[in-house]
C-alpha cells in the first residue's frame, strides 16, 4: 500500500512565484496579520534565500503569534537553525493602556462599547489588527474588558 503525499509541493530553486513581491508586501504589512499569515503560508512553498530570510523576519519580529508560529514551523521543516517561539506574556504593542485612554477620551463621555472598538479601529488598526490576531477568540471580551477598566478612571 503506497501512502498519498499530502503536503504541498516545495519548489527548491533559484525561482520565486510570480507574485513574490506582492507576497513580500502583505508579509510585512502591520496593519493585517491575516494578510502577513497568508504571505507566510504561500512564501513557504518557495525555498530560497529570500523566502527564508522574510520567514526568518515574521519568525523573530511579528507580533502575532500565531504568524510567527508559522514561520518557526516551515522553517524548522527546512532544517533550519531556529528557536520555537514563545507566547508573549507582556503587553504586545508597548504603552497600550495610555493608547486605549486616547481612544476612549475622544469619544463621548456616555459611548459604548461599540463605539470604542469602531473608534480604535479607525484610530490605530494596527493595534486593533495586532491584539485581534494576538487574542484570536478571546479578543472582544479582553478588549471590553480593557475599556470597561479605563471608564472608572476619571478624565
Amino acid at each position: 500500500m503506497q501512502l498519498e503525499n499530502t503536503e504541498p509541493e516545495v519548489h527548491v530553486a533559484s525561482d520565486l512565484p510570480e507574485n513574490y513581491n506582492e507576497l513580500k508586501n502583505a508579509a510585512n504589512r502591520t496593519a493585517n496579520w491575516r494578510e502577513r499569515l497568508n504571505a507566510v503560508e504561500q512564501l513557504s512553498q518557495w525555498k530560497s534565500e529570500q523566502t527564508i530570510d522574510i520567514l526568518k523576519r515574521r519568525l523573530n519580529t511579528d507580533p502575532v503569534f500565531q504568524v510567527k508560529e508559522a514561520a518557526y514551523e516551515k522553517l524548522k521543516a527546512w532544517g533550519e537553525d531556529v528557536e520555537k517561539p514563545v507566547i508573549n506574556k507582556y503587553d504586545v504593542v508597548k504603552g497600550i493602556q495610555k493608547i486605549l485612554l486616547r481612544v476612549k477620551k475622544s469619544l463621548p463621555k456616555e459611548h459604548s462599547y461599540e463605539d470604542f472598538k469602531e473608534k480604535l479601529k479607525k484610530m490605530r488598526i494596527d493595534v486593533y489588527d495586532t491584539y485581534e490576531g494576538d487574542k484570536g477568540a478571546d479578543f472582544d471580551a479582553w478588549l471590553e474588558g480593557m475599556w470597561k477598566s479605563l471608564s472608572t478612571r476619571s478624565k
